[in-house]
């Protein structure tokens, strides 16, 4: 079976990440795997980009100027939707024709239009696409924040100048897919059962196949090694408490950051002797500018690309805190547990599903600093060992590429042989 996945980038970002992950996956279970993407960062052969061209670029700033143009001249809300007006079709690769199955992951900032989707559909492929947010099944929103219309119909959506744009781009879009979708049997996964369960409430996924199957591991490369050799190599005393916090952009205000400063905050103010041991690593964009927020002891690092070096980051940690607000299925979860990391969240997404309350980590009230920071003291203070060991133990059992590439296969052969 030849299996082409396709995803706007070939490292940057989660689904990125996921998405390569679950090809090497699929090839060490046989399955002959191949990633295509617009943006190449390496040289590995099984990774197809498309030629070079001036108009990739252009291409992305002219869906912007729409949506910035019917946005009223507004900036607000223009990164957080995309409406796939411009892309490039990819129907003619070789990749794609010699594919057996097409299985689309993130497409969007001018890759894939909504008239090459149509072409996918409409070549008789089976499709497969896994959901790394909610942009597949809503009108143009990458998450809906709580708005409800996908159920029926997007329209005048509220992430754009409060759903005044001068042209209806929610309702346009969301028309537009529920036409492209109606042409064939589409089998839609979410990394997260909370992903799954509101794609299947959405009216464009109606008639298809929704599940859920979470993101692969390689637990080879993220597992448990040194805590000492680890903060050694970072100049990190053994006698701190390490809290790591990463993000490819740490001011976007979906990560929630401001949450972790106020948690933080409170620890310092009520319990200053744990506050004087913790170090917190911040990894990511914007890591240096946030320095001076947090009460504590900080090591800045920036966006890390090299796998071995999060590994040695993970290792180097007591405990991994993500204080987002909205998320899927955070491949940071998984790549801490499976290093034996414990982990603290917002109850919030998918991520109850993957750390279990006071087992394997902490889940706290969504948006209540004050029980995030009670999780960060519970954490550091319980028997880390035994936190350690269900962490790893849970990303073991949940993610890791044997497991999830066979539910994969599944899909696979389920689409070909037409049963849903």
């Amino acid at each position: 079976m030849r299996v082409l996945l396709i995803n706007t980038s070939e490292r940057t970002g989660g689904a990125a990440i996921a998405c390569n992950r679950l090809m090497m996956a699929l090839k060490k279970q046989g399955v002959r795997a191949k990633m295509l993407v617009r943006d190449k960062q390496t040289d590995r052969i099984s990774v197809v980009a498309l030629k070079p061209s001036i108009w990739l670029p252009i291409k992305f700033l002219w869906e912007r100027f729409i949506i910035f143009v019917n946005n009223r001249l507004k900036r607000k809300g223009i990164f957080l939707v995309d409406i796939a007006n411009v892309g490039t079709d990819i129907t003619k690769m070789r990749e794609f024709e010699r594919a057996d199955v097409i299985h689309l992951h993130w497409t969007n900032q001018g890759f894939l239009s909504l008239k090459v989707m149509e072409r996918i559909v409409r070549s008789g492929k089976p499709v497969v696409i896994t959901m790394h947010d909610m942009w597949y099944f809503t009108g143009i929103c990458h998450y809906s924040s709580g708005c409800e219309k996908y159920k029926t119909l997007c329209e005048k959506c509220e992430q754009l100048g409060e759903g005044r744009s001068l042209t209806d781009l929610a309702k346009s879009v969301f028309e537009k897919k529920r036409k492209i979708y109606s042409q064939a049997h589409i089998t839609f996964v979410g990394c997260s059962r909370w992903m799954a369960d509101l794609a299947k409430q959405s009216r464009l996924t109606e008639g298809h196949t929704v599940v859920n199957i979470p993101n692969a591991i390689d637990m080879e490369v993220f597992r448990p090694t040194s805590k000492e050799s680890a903060r050694e190599a970072l100049g990190v005393r053994l006698d701190k408490k390490v809290i790591l916090f990463g993000a490819q952009r740490i001011t976007d205000e979906r990560k929630g950051f401001r949450y972790l400063v106020n948690a933080c905050r409170l620890i310092k103010e009520t319990n200053p002797e744990l506050a004087d041991k913790i170090v917190i690593m911040v990894v990511g964009g914007d890591s240096t500018k946030i320095q001076r927020q947090l009460p504590m002891e900080i090591k800045s690092i920036r966006y890390v690309r090299e796998e071995q070096q999060m590994v040695n980051l993970y290792n180097a940690a007591d405990l991994y805190v993500t204080p987002s607000l909205q998320d899927n299925l955070p491949n940071t979860i998984v790549e801490a547990m499976a290093c034996g990391v414990p982990c603290v969240g917002f109850n919030v997404g998918g991520i109850p599903e993957m750390i279990d309350h006071k087992q394997n980590g902490y889940v706290a009230e969504m948006k209540n600093a004050k029980d995030f920071a009670d999780g960060i003291e519970w954490t550091l203070t319980a028997d880390y060992d035994t936190l350690s060991e269900a962490a790893h133990r849970k990303a073991l059992e949940m993610y890791s590429e044997e497991a999830v590439a066979k539910k994969y296969m599944e899909v696979y052969d389920n689409a070909c042989n037409g049963n849903v």
